[in-house]
């Protein structure tokens, strides 16, 4: 329920973001661009997220990460996103999706750090199945 729950805050939180951009009719790059921005932010949250609370806390781990951020990032729109552009721009569609990948693993990157800070516990390293 805490993952249902937190899902629907970041779906909300990234339609906030993303509805607007799409119904304007703006220049077609832009929603592409919007949904990058929301994953690196969210990777990046994310990353803050885990780090803080690492083994502590599993509820809010639950609800904070795997719902809210699972809900406000979306690989699925990423993926349609990258093959449009790519089939429009080819070379728009490759930096899309590189800066997609490398940008959002440089984010959690970042966001652990912070929140291994945050958290008191800045030399500590999780292992790759405990994240989430």
């Amino acid at each position: 329920m805490l993952v249902i729950a937190g899902g629907m805050v970041g779906v909300a939180l990234r339609a906030v973001v993303v509805v607007p951009l799409t119904a304007a009719g703006l220049h077609p790059l832009v929603v592409p661009a919007a949904t990058l921005v929301v994953n690196l932010i969210g990777s990046l949250l994310l990353g803050v997220i885990v780090g803080w609370l690492a083994d502590r806390h599993p509820r809010a781990r639950l609800f904070l990460g795997t719902g809210v951020m699972g809900g406000f990032t979306t690989y699925s729109a990423f993926a349609v996103q990258a093959v449009t552009t790519a089939t429009a721009s080819p070379f728009v569609g490759i930096a899309l999706i590189v800066v997609s990948l490398f940008g959002g693993v440089l984010a959690a990157v970042a966001g652990l750090a912070v929140g291994r800070r945050l958290a008191d516990r800045p030399g500590e390293i999780e292992r790759p199945e405990d994240a989430e």
